[in-house]
């Protein structure tokens, strides 16, 4: 699960955007934080993965909360969520480290696809051992707001196998699919097959859970999600 502490002095915006993070598969928020001394606190306590960040705060902007962030050495990701429009705020958010910069007022949509694009980074990250320069590319051309989500695949994982294995799943009725049904379908050996099934949970295009029977270990089985039909 992705921690998400969310700042911001509204307590009806940060209650609806508690809300929002909340209904996304893989995030969970961990706290709220109404001024920005409570920010760095709740950042040093709680150890969130992301901070949602408001720059107009009463007590110190939100700019400040992350340029005392970056001067601790704090590793947290920050997205920011303001009504600032101006340039000196954008390009300081920039100079920051921000991933994406959301103008109030926005659609959920929009909130949903930048949370979405963030997790996909992190997990494309996580699988990487080395990354070419292609890889790079494309990892600091998904953190641009508005951009597509990177598709990285990790060393022993081939693109061309994993749109076989999704294709296998989306082909796949309601109940999904177990690693050995997969294997039986696209003729990978089991733990290949495995492998990338739980790439694509690692994509967030597909979710696995546990299905008990009447006796011996429970089966692990795949469904691939609806927004990554074909």
């Amino acid at each position: 699960m992705i921690g998400v502490l969310i700042v911001d002095d509204d307590f009806m915006v940060a209650k609806v955007h508690s809300a929002f993070v909340a209904a996304l598969d893989g995030f969970d928020v961990v706290g709220t934080a109404a001024t920005g001394a409570q920010a760095l606190e709740e950042v040093e306590r709680l150890r969130p993965d992301l901070v949602l960040l408001d720059v107009y705060l009463p007590d110190m902007t939100g700019l400040e909360v992350l340029r005392r962030l970056r001067s601790a050495g704090s590793p947290v990701d920050v997205v920011v969520i303001s009504a600032a429009r101006d340039v000196d705020s954008i390009r300081s958010a920039l100079h920051g480290g921000v991933l994406h910069y959301l103008v109030k007022p926005f659609d959920r949509r929009t909130f949903e696809e930048r949370l979405r694009s963030y997790a996909a980074l992190r997990g494309d990250l996580a699988a990487l051992d080395v990354a070419g320069q292609g890889d790079v590319d494309r990892v600091f051309g998904g953190t641009r707001a508005g951009a597509t989500a990177p598709v990285v695949t990790p060393k022993g994982i081939a693109p061309e196998t994993l749109e076989l294995v999704r294709s296998a799943l989306s082909d796949a009725a309601g109940e999904g699919l177990s690693a050995t049904e997969c294997s039986e379908r696209t003729g990978l050996a089991r733990v290949s097959a495995r492998r990338y099934l739980e790439q694509l949970v690692a994509q967030q295009q597909a979710d696995v859970r546990q299905r008990y029977g009447t006796a011996g270990r429970p089966e692990r089985r795949f469904t691939l999600r609806a927004s990554a039909r074909g």
